[in-house]
């Protein structure tokens, strides 16, 4: 009896865990990591890090990483911020890192709870749904790095899934690494800038990402990198 109980809770808690985390960030942070509380506190954290760079680099690397690890608001804010303390290549460089480090948090306790499990029953019952998850591994880097640069589906669910279906780690990585530049490298960018809004008493305008000259080519490389993938993922067997 205990170590079904001591199964379970190595098949689900990790992921509880990040659930609750979620919730309870969900609650604590709803009105705290927002622009007002950015615009009001943007002189102490400029004189801080002016005091402290390598301690706000930590500092900022360790917030971010538990954002998204336990998928709370704020991330746009959080890349934002990494903008506007550090400039744009060492910002970019910072949020994609953090990121990044947030999604391997999430990968591995999927990994390691439920991932093997579900691998291991869509294996038994066979079946169209373990011949797509074979053709969807044969194919993981093209489908992962379209998902992460074009994000149609969360983030945090892309992880989710990548880790239950059996995604190769080195494979994971590479893809969220790259994957996540060409938006992180817009966050940075509006950051850089977000001290001239301010004072304006402005609000920085994060819709600059959905406008066609930034997403249009967005979606073409997503299409490139993934469309072939998805025809061969769908093609008809032939006989």
């Amino acid at each position: 009896m205990k170590s079904k109980v001591f199964d379970r809770l190595k098949q689900f808690g990790p992921l509880l865990i990040l659930f609750a985390g979620a919730l309870v960030g969900a609650i604590l942070l709803r009105d705290l990591v927002t622009f007002e509380t950015l615009q009001q506190n943007r002189q102490i954290l400029v004189e801080f890090r002016d005091a402290h760079f390598g301690l706000m680099i930590v500092g900022f690397l360790s917030f971010y990483v538990l954002i998204v690890s336990f998928s709370l608001p704020g991330a746009s804010v959080t890349s934002i911020t990494g903008g506007f303390l550090f400039g744009l290549p060492v910002g970019t460089v910072l949020n994609v890192s953090a990121a990044s480090t947030g999604a391997i948090v999430i990968f591995g306790a999927a990994r390691a709870g439920l991932g093997k499990l579900v691998t291991k029953k869509i294996d038994r019952f066979g079946g169209r749904m373990a011949v797509f998850k074979e053709k969807l591994l044969e194919n993981e880097i093209s489908v992962l790095l379209m998902l992460r640069l074009l994000p149609i589906i969360p983030f945090f669910a892309v992880n989710i899934m990548a880790a239950l279906i059996g995604v190769k780690f080195k494979n994971f990585v590479l893809t969220t690494v790259l994957g996540i530049i060409p938006g992180a490298l817009v966050f940075t960018w509006i950051g850089v800038g977000i001290g001239d809004v301010f004072d304006q008493s402005g609000k920085p305008d994060i819709s600059l990402i959905w406008s066609p000259h930034v997403l249009g080519p967005l979606v073409g490389l997503a299409l490139l990198v993934g469309a072939p993938a998805f025809i061969r993922i769908f093609r008809p067997k032939e006989f």
